[in-house]
């Protein structure tokens, strides 16, 4: 029963360094709960490999594994740069030319997209992750900007440019996804990461784009614009449009500064369990692990905090696509949460005298996980068709495991990203959750306190005709 006592989820980009089915089988036998796969990088036959070498190992250890599709988005990068190298000094003009499809070896350098017509003087661009800060002095032709360096560094081919001043105008949905996208709805996805999200329309025109495609995988907004977070009402729309969140800490901390994004990530984690939404907690989580076999005590006490806070899911970024220890990463994070879980209780949602109330805010829920710890029950049952009743119960953050029974494989796969679900594909009716409690108690995956005999369990289940959470058994097995 080890497994579900830990809630907070795992989610591991997958890369060169887990580029292999051996890779990925120790990844999930160590506990591995979601895969990532980005979509910036790799063809379409390596993602056919790594979707058939996760839904393998994920038989094998019976295991409900959900593969996340993370679409490019508008990444403005550098073209190819002579030699993948130049150096930036301090107060040099550099020119960013659309235009250019070879670089010379000089200031102007090609560049992925037409700035020329969304920037404006003043606007800031940080480049290479911003290592090179620079602003906008003039906008040359239609093709061609000049910025200023304002401190000295190198570029290097195909490296990306923020701007977090700019409007693009709604223009985050380019070719590249589309095809991607096609693609995706082909082969099944469970979720669909989109980047660069500025506003909640930009989630409603792409959850149109998924239905007009036939697919039913759910949604994840990654947050990394200044455009995304300047308001607290803006964000709040942009977690209700959504079905998840994804805290995308890199590129936002170049957006909006590094000092900011603590906070904008303790107000996601509050919207999006208000909400009943998953948040994924992203970027450098263990980014010493790239090159080292420990992670440093402040990247540990990075993803304790975030557990402590009630993240649904823990993400690792290059420390598993490109890093030299991407198992012992995943077994690191695991132990971080097994241990955190064990000491310190997740605060309970709460909603203000007077705040609006969300629609996926369950009252039947959060009296079924309240009445579950009162009365000491050893597990939560969720009876769910779509996985409503059970997103509901974990927005609770119950210190409980939540055990989903549902007739639906992708559910099941789909919930595998929810904090403390794991997911069971079983026939449904009126007492299919009690079915699995007594199957679960007689092979000893589930077992009762050691001074008792039987199993204390709270069944909850929903209206199939309805989105909400409408009845609570209490029931020894």
């Amino acid at each position: 029963m080890s497994e579900i006592i830990r809630r907070t989820k795992t989610l591991a980009t997958i890369g060169p360094a887990t580029d292999s089915e051996e890779m990925i089988d120790q990844l999930i036998a160590a506990g591995l709960d979601n895969c990532r796969l980005n979509f910036s990088h790799g063809t379409y036959e390596k993602m056919d490999e790594f979707i058939s070498w996760i839904r393998k190992a994920a038989a094998k250890y019976n295991r409900h594994v959900a593969i996340v599709q993370d679409l490019q988005g508008p990444k403005i990068r550098l073209g190819k740069i002579k030699d993948n190298y130049l150096e930036i000094n301090e107060g040099d003009d550099i020119i960013l030319d659309h235009a250019v499809t070879e670089h010379d070896g000089g200031l102007t350098l090609p560049v992925q997209y037409n700035l020329a017509a969304k920037v404006k003087v003043g606007d800031p661009v940080y480049i290479f992750d911003g290592k090179i800060r620079t602003h906008v002095q003039e906008i040359v032709s239609d093709t061609a900007i000049r910025l200023t360096a304002e401190n000295s560094g190198f570029v290097n081919s195909n490296k990306g440019l923020n701007l977090p001043d700019t409007d693009f105008g709604g223009d985050i949905f380019p070719e590249k996804d589309i095809r991607d996208l096609d693609w995706g709805v082909t082969r099944d996805f469970d979720y669909v990461a989109i980047s660069f999200i500025q506003k909640a329309e930009d989630i409603i025109t792409f959850r149109q784009m998924l239905e007009d495609r036939g697919s039913k995988a759910k949604i994840i907004a990654k947050i990394e614009t200044k455009a995304a977070v300047e308001n607290d009402a803006h964000l709040e729309e942009i977690v209700k449009a959504t079905d998840a969140i994804m805290v995308a800490r890199g590129d936002m901390g170049y957006e909006v500064g590094a000092e900011i994004v603590p906070v904008v990530q303790r107000k996601l984690l509050k919207l999006c369990r208000k909400h009943a939404k998953i948040c994924i907690v992203a970027t450098q989580t263990m980014s010493t692990m790239v090159d080292n076999p420990m992670p440093t005590r402040a990247e540990v006490s990075d993803v304790a905090n975030a557990v402590i806070q009630g993240a649904d899911v823990i993400m690792t970024s290059e420390e598993t696509a490109m890093g030299k220890y991407p198992v012992e990463t995943i077994k690191q994070i695991i132990d971080v949460i097994k241990y955190v879980q064990s000491e310190v209780k997740t605060d309970p949602v709460t909603v203000e005298p007077g705040e609006e109330i969300s629609q996926n805010y369950d009252a039947i829920s959060e009296a079924a996980a309240r009445l579950a710890e009162k009365i000491g029950a050893d597990v939560i049952v969720c009876q769910t068709a779509s996985g409503a009743t059970a997103r509901a119960m974990a927005a609770q953050r119950p210190n409980l495991p939540i055990l989903a029974v549902t007739d639906d494989e992708r559910v099941a796969n789909q919930l595998s990203l929810v904090y403390g679900n794991i997911g069971f594909v079983r026939e449904t009716n009126d007492d299919c959750g009690i079915a699995l409690a007594k199957e679960l108690k007689a092979s000893g995956y589930l077992q009762p306190k050691a001074d008792a005999t039987n199993l204390l369990t709270v069944v909850v289940s929903g209206n199939k005709e309805a989105t909400s959470t409408d009845t609570i058994k209490v029931r020894y097995i």
